[in-house]
């Protein structure tokens, strides 16, 4: 059979496989990259079907900026306060809180501050009345019905809450987006599924939403679990600031250094034990 023939053939396949409506998704995901395997359609594409099929299977939890690594404002905090913040942490949202750590008044823009690059206008400017109004939804929030609310809202930015009302992360319409088309990939990205990945040359990737009990088990040590949750959370707080890649710093006898960081969160470190 001719090249030509064949690819005819397969496409009479895909065509009455997608008409007759396949069983089941995975039947679908199997289809299409079997399709992609023949170049019908490139890995691109396929990735973002692939997305796109699956990204109604997940929840908000799986995907949120954990409380941890996330920059809150305080609104009794003075402009000369809060802007060294602002400008370090390099993000356009804040979630502004109250006299509770849980009390989310609203959502500040970077873009609202800019009428203090005027020296004179920094005794007029009121936090409080530059706040955008936010979306509160639960952790368990499925993320295609997410997105539909995002769009509909002209929203950006949703803070979690728990099952007990406390505030445990915050998600963005990005963050969504991401699961659909993926992340844009580097040197330092990788495959493997779990949290923490041993090189064997004395070094460990470790992925920041790691939980702390989990890095603990793994390498028999005793990071603190009293503030935070995630390995990124203990990190963070270790430097002080939201670092960014190729920054390290010494926690007990480890080195942390990131691998991986946006303007939002770290995603991933290098991990190794310090000699002594």
């Amino acid at each position: 059979m001719s090249d030509q023939a064949a690819q005819k053939s397969w496409l009479e396949r895909l065509s009455q496989a997608l008409a007759s409506e396949p069983s089941s998704r995975s039947e679908l995901i199997d289809l299409l990259r079997a399709s992609q395997e023949r170049e019908l359609i490139d890995v691109d594409a396929l990735k973002i079907i692939e997305g796109a099929l699956t990204v109604a299977d997940k929840q908000v939890r799986e995907i949120m900026i954990p409380r941890s690594q996330v920059v809150f404002i305080k609104a009794d905090q003075k402009p000369s306060e809060f802007l060294p913040v602002v400008i370090g942490s390099g993000h356009s949202r804040f979630p502004v809180i109250g006299e509770g750590e849980d009390e989310i008044l609203g959502i500040l823009l970077a873009k609202d501050l800019l009428p203090l690059a005027l020296n004179d206008k920094e005794s007029e400017f009121q936090l409080k009345t530059s706040l955008r109004s936010h979306a509160s939804i639960p952790e368990s929030k499925r993320l295609d019905v997410l997105l539909q609310e995002f769009r509909a809202a002209r929203n950006h930015l949703a803070v979690v809450y728990d099952e007990y009302g406390g505030v445990s992360g915050i998600v963005t319409i990005e963050d969504v987006l991401e699961q659909i088309v993926g992340d844009i990939e580097d040197e330092y990205d990788f495959e493997e599924k779990g949290s923490i990945n041993d090189h064997n040359d004395g070094t460990y990737s470790v992925r920041a939403l790691t939980d702390i009990d989990d890095f603990n088990e793994y390498f028999d040590t005793s990071l603190s679990t009293e503030e935070f949750e995630t390995v990124g959370g203990v990190v963070t707080h270790a430097f002080g600031h939201l670092p960014s890649r190729g920054e390290e710093v010494q926690i007990d006898e480890f080195c942390f250094k990131v691998l991986n960081a946006d303007g939002r969160r770290v995603h991933l470190f290098k991990v190794f034990r310090i000699s002594e």
